[in-house]
């Protein structure tokens, strides 16, 4: 059984075909990086626009790619949120009318579910899975969030920021230190070339609910810190290396001084301690059986490597850098339980910005 999945959350234009909820057969992925590098973060509009260009060649490649053609499809699967509203309807509405032209069943996903299955999808392929329940930890530009998954694959949210996304501090401080955008993978390069102790930073106790994050007040302590030096011409010979054509690790590192590297170091450190912290404590609360780490964070080597050493009582699944990032396998894995189920969209279905998953 085949389906077609597609994802236009955010700044990537994706589709792919995925066979009994294990076997990828085709993982196509446009992105919009070069479009939105300029401004330093994703434009909406820009976005939407890119969108509307890429779908339909992207799912055209996604389908040769696979050997298979609309009529050997079971379902066609596209994410409704949440993300921005105008890159959703794109692939939403390209689905809708694959599936009205074809007599195909219309499955809605929810983005932050998809990244948890991409994780469970290559258990399967590996010829396993994962035990249940689990914490699932979902990090990237966008989100946050601690989700209990019970052996029924209901959900229910523990925690999430209440300010920026873990992926978005990371792209903040690097665009406030002269990098571009995304800034998260370049961090995670220099980090190892610094200090991790060298810059101390403190997180507010979250009042309410103790499995909350906040990155905010992260952020602007490393705002001050650049405030307290004279950093102006480190900063602008970064920005200039920027317009070049794929800088290396070794440009990036003769233009960052070590006591800048220290603070990447420190920053990235202070952020993975935080995150592996908040969710230990709470899979310990539910008695996890395991850990999910996914999203486009789950790429960064730190935190990979932090948990390993971490030695948890209870094993720490990652997805593969490809599942990490948007993708629509992971869409299409999330749709085969749904489709089990008989969870079918109508055609009236909205895309829904805001959309919460428990």
């Amino acid at each position: 059984m085949r389906i077609l999945g597609i994802e236009s959350s955010c700044d990537e234009t994706a589709a792919a075909v995925v066979e009994d909820g294990a076997a990828v057969l085709s993982s196509v992925v446009a992105s919009q990086m070069a479009t939105h590098g300029k401004y330093g973060g994703v434009v909406p509009e820009l976005a939407s626009r890119e969108h509307l260009r890429a779908i339909v060649p992207v799912v055209r490649e996604a389908l040769e790619i696979a050997g298979t053609g609309l009529e050997g499809l079971a379902a066609v699967a596209a994410t409704s949120g949440p993300g921005l509203v105008g890159s959703l309807l794109v692939g939403l509405t390209y689905a809708k009318s694959l599936c009205y032209a074809r007599g195909l069943p219309l499955i809605a996903v929810n983005h932050i579910e998809g990244h948890i299955h991409a994780v469970l999808l290559e258990a399967r392929r590996a010829g396993g899975e994962v035990p249940l329940p689990a914490l699932a930890l979902v990090v990237s530009g966008g989100h946050t969030h601690l989700f209990e998954i019970d052996p029924a694959f209901r959900y229910r949210l523990l925690g999430r920021t209440r300010d920026d996304a873990a992926g978005e501090a990371f792209d903040k401080v690097a665009k406030l230190l002269g990098f571009p955008y995304p800034g998260g993978p370049i961090v995670d390069q220099l980090a190892p070339h610094g200090n991790p102790r060298a810059v101390r930073f403190t997180f507010a106790k979250m009042k309410g609910n103790a499995a909350d994050f906040s990155f905010s007040g992260l952020k602007t302590a490393v705002l001050r810190w650049v405030e307290a030096r004279d950093m102006a011409e480190e900063i602008a010979a970064r920005r200039l290396l920027a317009r070049g054509a794929a800088p290396s690790l070794e440009d990036w590192l003769a233009v960052t001084p070590q006591a800048t590297r220290d603070l990447l170091a420190s920053f990235q450190h202070a952020v993975i301690v935080e995150l592996l912290t908040r969710a230990a404590a709470s899979a310990e609360a539910v008695a996890a059986q395991a850990l999910i780490v996914s999203g486009g964070v789950a790429s960064n080597r730190g935190l990979r490597a932090a948990a390993a050493a971490a030695r948890l009582p209870y094993p720490v699944f990652f997805p593969t850098p490809g599942l990490s990032t948007d993708n629509a396998a992971m869409i299409a894995a999330a749709a085969f339980p749904k489709f089990a189920r008989g969870e079918f969209a109508s055609f009236d279905i909205r895309a829904d910005a805001g959309l919460r998953l428990a």
